[in-house]
């Protein structure tokens, strides 16, 4: 069975950045899957759940609402192991070209008074939020981005390259 891009990645060598997860056709129309990663996977602590659930709460609302990419937005969410998001946009941009977007949606969450739609009738588990941790690592991200907005190592994904022997085994070597 061959493996999803999320999980071809060598998590021992990504980084916190930006990067391109997958491209789909629908139709005539590309989707593009980008991995949004806030901590180091296996080497930092994951995110705080309740943070990440604020994150995405302030963060989707920001992304849904900007004037210049709301009509491309698909989805932003938690990743399983809460060490970043996703974010699913029309279109086929660089990584480098969100860099930007998204220093602006995390400083939003600095900005923000109250998570919105946290409550019983918005939201599936509306007590499980933390916004002052939220803007801990929403500072810290977007100051990481900022300063390194210039190394295109947090805009490139680390493959795990999947070898294949003659008689159709698989192993992986990073």
């Amino acid at each position: 069975m061959d493996l999803i891009p999320s999980f071809s990645v060598d998590h021992t060598k990504i980084i916190p950045g930006i990067f391109t997860s997958r491209v789909d056709i629908v139709g005539e129309n590309k989707i593009t899957t980008y991995d949004i990663r806030v901590t180091r996977p296996n080497a930092e602590p994951a995110i705080d759940v309740a943070a990440m659930h604020s994150l995405e709460h302030i963060i989707a609302t920001y992304l849904r609402n900007d004037p210049d990419w709301k009509d491309y937005v698909i989805y932003w969410g938690p990743m399983g192991c809460l060490t970043g998001f996703y974010l699913i946009l029309k279109g086929n941009r660089e990584p480098k070209e969100i860099c930007n977007l998204l220093i602006n949606a995390f400083r939003s969450v600095e900005d923000a008074e109250e998570v919105p739609g946290a409550s019983a009738v918005n939201c599936g588990n509306y007590l499980m939020h933390n916004l002052v941790i939220a803007k801990w690592y929403a500072r810290r991200f977007a100051d990481y981005l900022t300063e390194n907005a210039d190394n295109p190592k947090i805009f490139e994904y680390p493959k795990s390259e999947r070898l294949v022997t003659e008689d159709g085994r698989s192993f992986f070597d990073s």
